[in-house]
């Protein structure tokens, strides 16, 4: 049995998506490499703006997959900056699928952790613009 949960109240979704079938397999299950893929750019987006520039993957610092997302699924993913180094950016996302609108069953599929770092126009690592205040 799948455990019901919310999308998160208190932040807007940095990335949201619907799978179509060319992206799953022959049971409609969507491939996990799609979802990296969409985690990846989930991801990019707050270490762009913190970066206020260009900004490369580093690492997958850990990515679990807890429930299979489907061809239709609403999936909702949400990216935080949870540390920032001299160069490096690193980025917590969660993901969460929305799925048979009818019963609004939503469930937390994925969460991960990326490691960015600020890049620039030669694609050497430079240092991340300290936020103002």
């Amino acid at each position: 049995m799948t455990e019901s949960t919310l999308l998160p109240k208190d932040k807007e979704p940095t990335l949201r998506v619907i799978p179509m079938p060319a992206d799953a397999n022959h049971t409609g299950d969507i491939f996990g490499g799609w979802i990296m893929s969409q985690v990846d750019l989930a991801g990019s987006v707050p270490a762009i703006r913190l970066a206020r520039g260009r900004v490369a993957t580093i690492a997958v610092n850990s990515f679990v997959f807890r429930q299979p997302v489907f061809v239709g699924d609403v999936v909702s993913f949400y990216a935080e900056v949870v540390k920032v180094g001299r160069t490096s950016i690193t980025v917590d996302v969660e993901v969460y699928s929305q799925r048979r609108p009818e019963k609004e069953l939503c469930v937390k599929v994925t969460e991960a952790t990326l490691t960015y770092v600020a890049v620039d126009d030669n694609r050497k690592p430079r240092v991340v613009y300290a936020p103002p205040g």
